[in-house]
């Protein structure tokens, strides 16, 4: 993947407001790795407060805990970077918020951090949406090149796109 630059987030940005807006959609994001970065890439596009409902950074365990609901067995079963953590951050958004779309990301930026298994880079996705039957959760693993601003850029590119998918 080419290192996505601003003027690209903003497009991508720009993109799922339209989309949102449209549709009467409203997104919260909950952000580890990416500390902020997706929700501020959304709320640079003027009148993002029709459709951007908030976002969380949950950077420690404590914080995917008591503020998006991931659970203590989850973190130590499976570590913060990982399926069920993502998931578990896009249900406990959505039951927490008024959003009706939720968009999470949990990953190892670097340049410290990696291990043989969860290589710096590791990159944790989920999309989630309220429906009739529930809340739909949807996660991608990917593995990023570069320093840690090109993994944070890339997963923030990656996420933005994701919405654009959620229909």
């Amino acid at each position: 993947m080419t290192i996505p630059d601003d003027a690209t987030l903003y497009d991508l940005a720009v993109r799922v407001g339209d989309r949102f807006l449209a549709a009467g959609s409203h997104v919260v994001t909950v952000e580890s790795c990416t500390g902020g970065w997706i929700a501020k890439a959304l709320t640079d596009v003027p009148g993002s407060s029709g459709w951007v409902e908030g976002g969380l950074v949950t950077y420690s365990n404590v914080a995917k805990e008591d503020l998006a609901g991931v659970s203590a067995r989850t973190l130590e079963a499976h570590g913060a970077v990982s399926e069920a953590a993502v998931r578990e951050m896009v249900e406990g958004a959505l039951e927490r918020t008024e959003a009706d779309r939720a968009v999470a990301v949990s990953g190892i930026a670097g340049p410290a951090g990696g291990s043989a298994a969860k290589p710096v880079g590791t990159v944790w996705l989920a999309w989630g949406r309220r429906t009739d039957a529930g809340i739909e959760v949807r996660a991608r693993h990917t593995l990023f090149a570069g320093d840690r601003e090109a993994v944070r850029r890339q997963t923030v590119a990656t996420a933005l796109e994701g919405l654009l998918l959620d229909d």
